[in-house]
């Protein structure tokens, strides 16, 4: 478990760092080492382990030039092995990854080209907004990586700088004052690295993976001529490429915003997890990391990002699991912008469920409310078709069960969504159906603890339940 670390000084207002102006660093050079780290996996020895360690020690990919106060917000422990054991994770590791976009009014001294254009292009800067935020977990005593989404819109106090939205922290104070509000937010959990990715290497990075394919869940489009920002995706199917991927990421022109996005995110991680992150791959990550290393800022060492690597390579599907920060929608009459208001209570029991934090809260099992479950089909059935289904969950002590708006991709296997990440009460249910396979991500429906998501497996099942909970005929009333 790793613990907070905070500065000697409450000052982190420092001046922005701009990314391109360290583009010159002499650190280049280490990337001779970098490749040669990569090859030494395949056949490393006891002396090669000891000629590489100097070398793995290096943050080639580091452009942000932290104060000691900054750096020491940050974990400095060992996070991986050394010598034979190089490549592995030699415990828990919490990383804060940030998505920037950046255009010239966030920056001090834009490039001069900027100004004489009639609009506002993405720069290859880390002091803007952070557009995306999540919290990873590498845990390699539990075997699970856990991925926590944190909405841009949350409304906490950046510490220094007053109660905003979350994403401003990085323009206040880099990602020092980033991770220090973040762990704010989740109960004082340690941060021991960052990784901030600028959207211009997004797509030059699924480029480099051979693109995605994925179910684009509505037809997505969006028009931003100020940003020349296009985004036009059709319903379904489909390989997309790097500038695809991105319009599907970034679009959140739609009723749930940014949860939504949020939403599409982990559809696009779930796809390149499946498609992407194999030992094939892993065999091209100099290459490209070479492609997209100008647009990413990172105070992980070059073996430390190899064992990150190594260990999400080794991870299955089953042991990923993917949330987002509970809360709610602000009304309109509360503030003059919208946020996203942070669960406090259900927060503790999440960092306590997948962080291993203490929990001043219930577990996430705690029966002091029934559980919201939603059904979303995606089969084309209707209401009367689902209702066997309903009953099955009412019989088995389920009775706030509901049917929400269907879910769009068809499903070979129904998934049982731990919406809130309660994956006891998901397993228990996915048992008292029969079918399905249980996943903890944050796809379901906003409202639900559970989310059913119908595939065909359910239409196999249908007719033995029907015949398993058909129900009496009701008396005739003597009335």
């Amino acid at each position: 478990m790793t613990t907070q670390r905070t500065s000697a000084q409450d000052d982190h207002s420092t001046t922005r760092l701009d990314a391109i102006n360290n583009s010159n660093d002499p650190k280049s050079g280490r990337w001779l080492w970098f490749w040669a780290g990569m090859s030494g996996i395949a056949m490393v020895s006891a002396t090669a382990g000891a000629l590489l360690a100097v070398s793995l020690s290096s943050t080639p990919l580091m452009q942000a030039q932290l104060s000691p106060d900054e750096a020491a917000v940050f974990d400095s422990d060992r996070i991986a092995g050394s010598g034979l054991q190089f490549s592995d994770l030699t415990r828990p590791v919490n990383v804060l990854l940030l998505g920037m976009s950046v255009l010239p009014p966030d920056v001090k001294n834009p490039p001069p080209e900027t100004k004489k254009l009639r609009y506002q292009p993405q720069l290859n800067s880390f002091d803007g907004l952070s557009d995306v935020m999540l919290m990873l977990r590498f845990d390699p005593e539990k075997k699970k990586l856990v991925m926590l989404s944190v909405p841009r819109d949350t409304r906490i106090e950046v510490e220094g700088h007053g109660v905003k939205k979350i994403n401003a922290a990085n323009v206040d104070g880099g990602p020092a004052l980033t991770a220090k509000t973040v762990s704010n937010l989740l109960g004082g959990v340690g941060v021991d690295r960052y990784i901030r990715i600028n959207v211009l290497g997004v797509a030059k990075l699924i480029d480099a993976l051979g693109g995605v394919t994925v179910y684009v869940p509505k037809n997505l489009k969006y028009r931003d001529d100020s940003q020349h920002l296009y985004i036009n995706l059709k319903a379904g199917k489909q390989h997309l490429n790097g500038d695809q991927t991105l319009q599907l990421l970034r679009f959140r022109h739609d009723e749930l915003g940014d949860i939504g996005r949020i939403q599409r995110q982990q559809m696009v991680i779930n796809a390149l997890k499946e498609q992407a992150l194999n030992p094939a791959t892993v065999a091209q990550l100099p290459k490209v990391l070479d492609v997209v290393k100008e647009h990413i800022d990172t105070n992980l060492t070059v073996e430390e990002l190899l064992a990150l690597v190594g260990f999400g390579v080794r991870t299955n599907r089953s042991s990923m699991h993917m949330l987002m920060v509970p809360g709610r929608f602000s009304e309109k009459s509360e503030f003059n912008s919208s946020y996203w208001l942070p669960d406090k209570q259900h927060i503790s029991t999440m960092m306590g469920e997948y962080f291993n934090l203490e929990a001043a809260s219930p577990s996430l099992t705690s029966e002091s409310a029934p559980l919201r479950i939603a059904i979303q089909d995606s089969t084309g059935s209707n209401h009367t078709d689902l209702q066997p289904l309903i009953r099955v969950l009412e019989k088995a002590g389920y009775h706030n069960v509901y049917v929400a708006r269907r879910w769009g991709e068809p499903l070979e296997v129904t998934h049982v969504v731990a919406q809130q990440g309660d994956d006891n009460s998901a397993e228990s249910i996915r048992n008292s159906l029969g079918f399905g396979e249980v996943r903890v991500e944050s796809t379901g429906n906003l409202g639900s603890d559970i989310s059913i998501q119908v595939g065909k497996d359910w239409l196999q099942q249908r007719s033995i339940l029907e015949q398993t909970t058909k129900l009496p005929p009701p008396r005739r009333s003597s009335l």
